[in-house]
């Protein structure tokens, strides 16, 4: 029999000391446990998912209740407690007996006997002071930096950031919003959009399909073709998946392929397209006559561009692998649209990638600009005259995001077109009308997301201007 427990610390104790990726692993490991009752995967899902996202406030009430610092513990050992004092404070209907007992019979069991009393001791403190802990916290008034650095679990440095950027009640509700639980977002092919009867009949007998399965389905409100979907073990099991009549992707980045304007027969570059939400999105908008070049750094993610597009049953678009700083001569002045989604610091999807606040960098804040702007500097000369070139970034960064803006229209022979015309429904979308938007966790219903448009200016029409 699996102990659950057992599986959530080793794969915490592996994100630990072997720097891999949460979401990637609590994957795979509930792939190779597929066996496992849907209880028993949900409660590992949750549990490691939700020590890795609490890590700094865990810590800090560790630290509060243990006369040994939680950093100076033994790697196993401050796992198991970390883990343990999550289901204390965030997992209701688990009695705290339980935890407690668990977590001494796993140290036993991993050779760390001596250590039993410890464990126990801190644990039985904890859940006895439970109600109390808020009291333990920094104070709100008097150290607001440190105070959401706790509380929120993040980065004293992205917070200072961010408070000078948004300011304390806009900063505190987007920590709030990325604690918050997220759901699957997914977007509904466009030909079964389309179809009112026939054997598959139409996006309300595909979300029929799911409800009847167990699963939460509901329209998003920006989109009628994206829908949220809840209690899912995994999006593999959905029906219609295999199927390919949806593809997961956030409305942030359906929204993104909107504002291009994409329209039947464009030819579209996609210079960083995997997984290949964007890329399958704009090959259902240019259609049969039209074609998506898909192009990114390496086979593995290419590969994932590849499986998304065969499931969707996509005949219009061609996959590379392509380095997108190398120029490509023979694609000068070729695409309608490029889709310049680049690489970023990833700041808008903590609340899905719950580690990437912890590797993150002040010194990776700052090279990051640098790579992006060496990247457009190269994509934009794909751009025909006339053309769109959609940046898009997933992070809430501005050096990243409004400066890159700045610095490019600066540069080169583009001019911001107005997206607000595709944000119906989308609050908060002032800076639309300049070209952008920045959405944000706790302001609006998606990822933390940038989308900028631009156009290429036609010198031909331009001299013609000049003339008159």
């Amino acid at each position: 029999m699996v102990n659950t427990r057992e599986l959530a610390v080793d794969m915490l104790l592996r994100m630990e000391t072997e720097g891999v990726y949460s979401n990637l692993l609590v994957r795979d490991v509930l792939d190779k446990h597929d066996y496992l009752e849907a209880k028993e995967k949900a409660f590992v899902k949750r549990v490691t998912e939700g020590t890795v996202e609490r890590r700094i406030q865990l810590d800090y009430v560790l630290d509060a209740y243990s006369k040994v610092p939680s950093g100076k513990m033994k790697p196993f050992i401050r796992c198991l407690l970390r883990m343990s004092v999550y289901q204390l404070l965030f997992m209701d209907g688990i009695p705290d007996a339980a935890v407690c007992n668990e977590a001494v019979k796993l140290a036993a069991k991993r050779k760390f006997g001596q250590l039993k009393g410890f464990v126990n001791g801190v644990l039985r403190s904890i859940a006895r002071n439970r109600e109390q802990i808020a009291g333990i916290y920094p104070d709100k008034g008097k150290e607001p930096l440190h105070y959401l650095s706790v509380v929120y679990s993040m980065p004293e440095f992205l917070v200072s950031m961010w408070l000078g950027e948004y300011g304390m009640e806009r900063t505190e509700g987007m920590l709030r919003a990325m604690l918050e639980v997220h759901p699957v977002t997914v977007r509904v092919k466009q030909r079964l959009r389309e179809r009112e009867g026939g054997i598959q009949g139409g996006t309300d007998a595909l979300l029929t399909r799911i409800r009847e399965a167990g699963i939460g389905a509901v329209p998003h409100p920006y989109l009628d073709y994206a829908c949220c979907l809840t209690k899912l073990e995994g999006v593999r099991h959905v029906p219609g998946f295999s199927e390919g009549l949806f593809t997961v992707q956030d409305v942030s980045s359906m929204l993104a392929v909107e504002c291009a304007g994409i329209r039947e027969g464009d030819f579209v570059l996609d210079v960083c397209a995997a997984p290949g939400g964007k890329a399958t999105h704009a090959a259902e908008l240019a259609g049969e006559t039209g074609k998506v070049l898909c192009r990114d750094i390496s086979k593995e993610k290419a590969a994932l561009v590849r499986e998304n597009a065969v499931r969707l049953g996509l005949d219009n678009v061609e996959i590379q692998v392509h380095d997108a700083r190398v120029y490509d001569e023979a694609l000068q002045e070729k695409a309608d649209v490029v889709l310049a989604d680049l690489p970023c610091s990833g700041l808008g999807i903590l609340g899905k990638k719950r580690d990437i606040k912890y590797n993150v960098s002040l010194e990776a804040l700052q090279e990051l600009p640098k790579l992006q702007r060496e990247l457009l500097s190269t994509v934009w000369r794909y751009v025909k005259p006339q053309g769109i070139l959609l940046y898009t970034t997933c992070t809430i960064h501005r050096e990243e995001n409004e400066e890159t803006v700045r610095w490019f229209l600066e540069h080169y022979p583009f001019e911001a077109e107005d997206i607000s015309g595709y944000l119906e429904g989308v609050p908060e979308k002032e800076t639309a009308k300049e070209g952008y938007i920045q959405l944000l966790p706790g302001v609006h219903a998606a990822d933390g997301f940038f989308i900028a448009k631009f156009r290429r200016k036609d010198w031909e029409i331009e001299k013609q201007k000049e003339g008159h």
